[in-house]
This record gives structure tokens, C-alpha cells and sequence, in this order.
């Protein structure tokens, strides 16, 4: 590695550092067995891999009892509170566009002014390939909102968690986490090399009691939290983690992915709902997958955290820069969101209501709020998947999510509420769901379920 490599000198030290611990607490690779070497086909078959084997057989019940599998299905056009798939109009409550900006005239003109001068991609990292002032102006956007020095922007929502996370935690430093943080806030911590612990979901006083307990050991602590919860709607007490991260001098990084332009009543995000400086959080990171229409991640924070992340952290330096028309559509995105925060009300409107209906009529929505996520636990995940596709059949597109991706016997189908729904289409959606729950013993007697004969 050239010594004027973005990572050269002391940061290649400590990434180097940071491989051999790793190695040596078992994460990198052991060496090979003999055996691999005989022509065993276990150690180059991929379906040897772990995990395939529980997915094949999750496949085979499926089809053994008439399951449909409710992922990957063809959207016809573009997706909104309505979507078309194989021909048919469904209400759909499954994509991310909370505020219905995605295809709206403006940000598709802006893509298209972005398109006719960049063409499509920056071809190389920003590094290398250079700055597109579409970049930047979505970085000072972002800044402003967040009332901070600066912003960067990563091509890609999970590699901002992975990287960040890494570049920012060593060896000697501590990673706390809540116990249901999305998942590419987990295996940064990982790949850091430093050491690990969570706290129970948004038990507050928990996290005191594992800082108290650990952070003398330590000499950086960083606190991850996502500002929504993306599984469960839910969010943390902001003023209370800032006050707890300033006592024992730790770093506080909010995943804004759900909240912005969900929480606060125009859409700021986690700082906007509670009234707080957002300059008392050490790292915002968000995506704009959500309400942006674009994809990507994004960091705001210090104009030293941010100076470092360009140059120190292998997921910019090391990935193509995002494209132009993206940024230019996000930025457009979020101008939007500010101009006409009647799109924020609409959607605390939907999201409430859709609380109260569906508490009205007995359904577990777990711990949400009435946010743009709003679950509703079924159970066990033959109940969920069979909901979701008698839905489907009913023209819902709603989709659920099985464990492992969320505790065993709290599967459940997840609602993504927008400002484009209407009342008429969630009281509709939650009367389907209310009849083909009461529908599942007979639904799994008639697949030849067990337990159900």
C-alpha cells in the first residue's frame, strides 16, 4: 500500500492491528483442512454453505403445503400507496416512500438535468474520479438539516453503517449497541475488532448499568441507536442518551434510516420530535432509500469527523462515488420535504390512524408508536406467511418478516405507512387482515398442517 494512500501510515497500522485480532479471536479465516484438499465436495459445493440447508428446507415445506413465496414478486411500475403486480392493482404496504416523493415531477426533472450532465455514474470513487458539485450540494443539505459542520455521502446505505462503524472503534474501544440495531450496525462493530455489548431494546436503564460497568476498561466508547426502529416503530429517548453519553464520555450515532422525514412535525427526524440540538449528537447517519428517493447513506456530524471518514474510511475511499442523478434527486427530495411539510402531517395522520383501528380491533402492533412502521405480530411464521398471501390474493401487498430476523414467535407482517395512502385503504387492508386471521386454523387444516388435521 503506497504511503500516499488514503490509508497509509498510522490508519494502516491500525487496520493491520485490527485483521490480526480479529484472526486471532477466530473471525478471519483458519487454515484449510486437509480434507479440502482430497476433492471433498463439501468444501466446494455451495450448498454446503451454513444456513443453505435451513433455507432449502424452509423452501420445501413451503411448497409441501401450498405457500407461495411472498418475496422477490415483479412490481409492473413504479411502486406507491398502489402498486401493479402480473396485471393486478394492489394497496401496497411494503416500499419506503413515507413521503410520496419518489417519481414526483420535480425529482424526476432534476434526475434528468443530473443525467444530461453527468451522464450516469462518477466511474470511479470521488477520490480518484474527482467531485460532482451534485455531490456536495446534497452534502451541504444534508449539513443544514442537521445544523452541523458537514455531511458525506456513501454509495450505499449498509456499507455507511459497516465502515463508519469500523473507522471509528479499535481495538481498545467499546461498541454498545441496542439489542435490535439493524443489522449492518452489528457487523461493523464486528469488523472494528473492539470489544462488544448491547443493551435490552430501548431499556435505558440497562445501557446505564453496562457503561457503568465497562467503561473504565475502555478508552473510546461508542453508543449506536437507531432514531426508528425499523422492525418494531419505535424509537429511544433521545435527551436522556445524550445526557447519559455526555456522563461517561461517549460517542452517541443515531441511524436516522426510518426517521427522517417520519419523526417531528416536519419531518426532521429523532432531534425535530424531542427538541434537541442535533449538534449534541456525535454521528447522524441516515439512507435515502426511505423518504429520498434515492439510495445510499449519508454521515453528518464535525467537519473533523467528516475530513476523516473521506480519507480513513475504506467504504468511500474505496467505492465508486454515488451517482450524480441520485444525489441530484435526494437533494431535490429533500427540499421538498422542507417546502411542504402538509406530506409530514398527512403521514402522522395515516400512522395514527392505522394505530387506532388496528388496536380498536385486537391486533398486536407490539411496541409502535403509530409511526410510518407499524407491525402486526401474528406469531409463528406459517401464520404470517399465510396472511401475507391471503392478503395478496385480496389485493394487499403487505409482506412478513420471520425469524430469524426477528425473535422466534414474533413473526409478523410489516406496514409502511405514506403520506399517499388513504384512510379508505388502511381500513380496508386491516379488515382483510382481521378475517384471514380468524381464518388461519381453517387455512392451515386445509394445507395438511400439523397440528392442524
Amino acid at each position: 500500500m503506497s504511503k500516499n494512500s488514503p490509508l497509509g501510515g498510522e490508519a494502516r497500522e491500525r487496520l493491520l492491528s485490527r485483521v490480526d485480532t480479529m484472526r486471532k479471536s477466530g473471525v478471519a479465516a483458519q487454515p484449510v483442512r486437509p480434507a479440502a484438499a482430497t476433492g471433498d465436495k463439501r468444501f466446494t459445493d455451495f450448498s454446503t454453505l451454513p444456513g443453505y440447508e435451513e433455507l432449502r428446507v424452509q423452501r420445501s415445506i413451503g411448497d409441501k403445503f401450498g405457500l407461495e413465496n411472498p418475496y422477490f414478486r415483479m412490481h409492473d411500475a413504479r411502486a406507491g400507496a398502489t402498486t401493479e403486480i402480473d396485471g393486478r392493482t394492489l394497496i401496497n404496504f411494503s416500499c419506503y416512500d413515507y413521503l410520496g416523493l419518489n417519481g414526483h415531477p420535480e425529482v424526476v426533472e432534476a434526475a434528468k438535468t443530473a443525467i444530461d450532465r453527468y451522464g450516469i455514474s462518477c466511474s470511479a470513487s470521488r477520490i480518484v474520479a474527482g467531485e460532482r458539485i451534485a455531490h456536495r450540494e446534497l452534502e451541504r443539505a444534508l449539513a443544514a438539516h442537521y445544523s452541523v459542520d458537514d455531511a458525506v455521502v456513501f454509495v450505499g446505505g449498509y456499507i455507511t453503517n459497516v465502515s463508519v462503524i469500523s473507522s471509528l472503534a479499535g481495538a481498545k474501544d467499546l461498541v454498545v449497541s441496542d439489542a435490535v440495531v439493524h443489522n449492518s450496525a452489528v457487523v461493523g462493530s464486528v469488523l472494528s475488532g473492539a470489544s462488544r455489548r448491547s443493551f435490552v431494546h430501548n431499556d435505558l436503564d440497562n445501557l446505564e448499568q453496562v457503561l457503568a460497568a465497562n467503561r473504565g476498561k475502555y478508552e473510546r466508547v461508542l453508543i449506536v441507536v437507531e432514531g426508528l426502529y425499523g422492525m418494531d416503530g419505535d424509537f429511544p429517548d433521545l435527551p436522556r442518551l445524550i445526557d447519559i453519553k455526555n456522563r461517561y464520555n461517549a460517542w452517541l450515532m443515531v441511524d436516522e434510516a426510518h426517521a427522517l422525514g417520519v419523526l417531528g412535525s416536519r419531518g426532521g427526524g429523532s432531534a425535530e420530535h424531542f427538541g434537541v440540538d442535533p449538534r449534541q449528537v456525535d454521528v447522524w447517519m441516515g439512507t435515502l432509500s426511505k423518504t429520498l428517493s434515492g439510495c445510499g447513506g449519508y454521515i453528518a456530524g464535525s467537519s473533523t469527523l467528516v475530513d476523516y471518514l473521506k480519507c480513513l474510511s475504506g467504504g468511500f475511499v474505496y467505492s465508486v462515488g454515488m451517482p450524480p442523478l441520485i444525489a441530484a434527486s435526494a437533494t431535490k427530495s429533500l427540499e421538498i420535504m422542507h417546502r411542504e411539510p402538509e406530506r409530514v402531517a398527512t403521514l402522522h395522520r395515516n400512522a395514527a390512524h392505522f394505530r387506532k383501528v388496528a388496536k380498536e380491533k385486537g391486533l398486536d402492533i407490539g411496541s409502535s408508536v403509530g409511526t410510518a412502521v407499524s407491525p402486526v405480530v401474528v406469531g409463528d411464521s406459517i401464520s404470517a406467511v399465510i396472511l401475507s398471501q391471503q392478503l395478496f390474493k385480496r389485493g394487499i401487498n403487505v409482506q412478513p418478516v420471520l425469524y430469524p430476523a426477528v425473535p422466534a414467535k414474533s413473526s409478523r407482517l410489516r406496514f409502511f405507512l405514506t403520506a399517499m395512502h388513504t384512510e379508505a385503504q388502511i381500513d380496508t387492508a386491516i379488515e382483510a387482515l382481521v378475517e384471514e386471521r380468524a381464518n388461519i386454523p381453517e387455512s392451515m387444516r386445509s394445507m395438511k398442517i400439523p397440528g392442524y388435521a
